[in-house]
């Protein structure tokens, strides 16, 4: 029962360390958002190229959350590690 109990607590401090993943995506499309509206101030004909190509690096920024927050739902809710005690 203390290894089940131990797992568990590991597997939340897991999950919350996950989650940290989330920060970086936010900071860099945030900065990336602001750069996207300074070019388009700067040369308003390119906003097509500048949005699209914004939206594109957001996307795929987005994925590193998308990761962490999947593995902290597997630590939290599946856990593979629980079925073993």
């Amino acid at each position: 029962m203390l290894e089940k109990a131990i797992v568990c607590g590991c597997s939340a401090i897991g999950a919350g360390l996950a989650m940290i993943a989330g920060i970086g995506p936010g900071i860099g499309e945030g900065y990336a958002v602001g750069r996207a509206c300074e070019a388009i101030g700067r040369q308003p004909e390119a906003k097509g190229d500048v949005t699209s190509t914004m939206l594109l690096g957001c996307a795929v920024a987005e994925t590193t959350g998308i990761y962490g927050f999947i593995v902290a739902l597997i630590l939290l809710f599946v856990n593979p590690w629980v079925k073993q005690f």
